[in-house]
């Protein structure tokens, strides 16, 4: 089995060497099947539901929906764009189902609120 996932993670590593631009698993543009976000130039790997393929797509922009970034790699909700974070309530039930959801916000803009 150890083998198995060697060969797999060389030929991986290999794919992405090969590619300067765009590749047939890394470096993904949007709208291309994905299975994990760090496929993805832009960094989400996102499907509707839990029956849907996932496709790269934009992340969220601010006062849009989002998800917190997460270890599962595929989300219903993409994680906000550079610069933004992502205000949710975080459960226990939403963290292990990924559908913890919040708004991006700017953190300039939260702290100039709160003064």
């Amino acid at each position: 089995m150890a083998n198995v996932l060697l060969v797999l993670w060389l030929s991986l590593a290999s794919a992405q060497a090969v590619s300067d631009e765009r590749g047939l698993i890394f470096n993904l543009d949007n709208g291309e099947l994905c299975l994990q976000s760090a496929q993805c130039k832009s960094s989400c790997c996102h499907r509707t539901s839990g029956l849907s393929l996932a496709r790269c797509t934009y992340r969220a922009a601010e006062n849009q929906q989002c998800s917190p970034q997460s270890i599962y790699g595929v989300y219903y909700k993409c994680p906000c764009e550079s610069g933004l974070t992502c205000e949710v309530d975080k459960t226990i039930v939403g963290s292990i189902t990924n559908t913890d959801f919040g708004i991006c916000k700017d953190p300039g803009t939260l702290s100039h609120k709160m003064e």
